[in-house]
This record gives C-alpha cells, structure tokens and sequence, in this order.
C-alpha cells in the first residue's frame, strides 16, 4: 500500500516516488484505482479520511456539484441518530452496487448487438427498488425513539 506523509506545512509527501505531491495528485491516484494511506509525518496518525474528505469538499465547490444541499443536510442528520451505524454501512453498498451495475452496463452496452438499452435500465431500475425497499422494511422494525426516550419527535418546552 501507498502511504503518503503530510507534513505540518500542510505538504504531502508520496513514499512510493520520493517526492511532493498536491491534493489533486492525491484526486488522480483515487481515479487511478491506487490504494493508499495518508499518515501525519510525526504521529503516524492517519489522515486518509480527513484527506479523502477535504477533496470530495474542494470537488463539490467547483465545477458541477455530486451532493445537493438537501441531500448533505439529510446525511447530517444522521450524526447521531440510532441508523447512524447502518446509514454508512447502507451507503458503501449501494455505492458498490451502484458501481457493480455501472460496470455491467458499461459491458452489456459494448457487446449490446441488437438488444434494448431500455431492458438493461429498467434492470438497474428494479435491482435499485429491490435495495430501497429492503432499507424501508429494516427502517419500519426500528423503535422510533430520540435522545430523551420518548417515542416519536423530540418535543422542545416554550417560556
């Protein structure tokens, strides 16, 4: 594995080639497919995850966003929240899922010869409705609980 050495100038240093390299160096082995690690040059404390994080920011800032408002606002509310656990763990398998069906689009359009596009998405379709209502049948078995024990909503007291 890759590890990458950031320094406390913010600098990061690539292991592999012996040299500096930038955030979007960092951007390009991802798209490239390379696993990697970021570790603080002193500590050994790692970093990948706030690195990961600070380009998923600077992406969303430039160019065509991939995160709507309301969709990063719904991701925050699970901070906290008893599915938190769950939520993540739902999130990196419909990710790969995702991925897993992209990647078989991508090969069934190449050797596609005479079949429908329209057969293949529908599909994906019915593969993605199949994932949804299983999430919605494990959500329904959840006690719908907050913080101070009540059922239902948080109720805030006035004055």
């Amino acid at each position: 594995m890759r590890i990458i050495k950031k320094y406390p100038n913010r600098r990061l240093y690539d292991t592999d080639i012996s040299s500096y390299i930038t955030v979007e160096d960092v951007r390009q082995l991802i798209m490239d497919g390379e696993e990697f690690e970021v570790r603080d040059a002193k500590s050994g404390e790692d970093l990948t995850r706030q690195v990961l994080l600070q380009i998923i920011s600077e992406q969303e800032q430039s160019g065509q966003p991939l995160l709507s408002n309301q969709l990063l606002s719904q991701l925050i509310r699970f901070y906290g929240d008893s599915l938190q656990g769950f939520m993540g763990n739902y999130l990196e398998r419909s990710m790969q899922l995702f991925l897993e069906q992209q990647n078989q689009f991508r090969q069934q359009l190449g050797g596609m010869m005479g079949q429908n596009p329209w057969t293949i998405l529908n599909q994906m379709a019915e593969r993605n409705m199949e994932m949804w209502g299983q999430f919605q049948k494990f959500i329904a078995r959840q006690p719908l609980t907050k913080d101070n024990g009540t059922l239902g909503k948080k109720t805030t007291r006035s004055g």
